[in-house]
């Protein structure tokens, strides 16, 4: 099973809602992945065992060498088709 944490401030609200909805997207793709919400002062305990990270907070020009998605277009909607697409091809290689 692959696994994606998606990062926000306080990892509650925006966070929650984000790994809910691209759970469920990817579950209705039939993608096998654990999406959970962590804040990102976390960040950096959680990322060494995962294989995608969506970021909703601005900025976070870190790179930890795995692919990072843009949070923002998946609670939004808009673009999210196109980062939904990307975030499957990086989770089916």
């Amino acid at each position: 099973m692959k696994k994606v944490i998606v990062a926000c401030g306080s990892g509650v609200a925006t966070s929650q809602t984000v790994a809910s909805k691209v759970g469920r997207l990817l579950s209705e793709r039939n993608i096998d992945a654990k999406v959970e919400a962590v804040d990102i002062k976390s960040l950096k305990i959680f990322i060494n065992d995962v294989d995608a990270y969506i970021s909703i907070t601005p900025g976070g020009t870190e790179d930890f060498n795995i692919p990072k998605f843009d949070g923002i277009k998946f609670l939004t909607g808009m673009g999210q088709e196109e980062e939904l697409e990307k975030l499957i091809k990086a989770l089916e290689k």
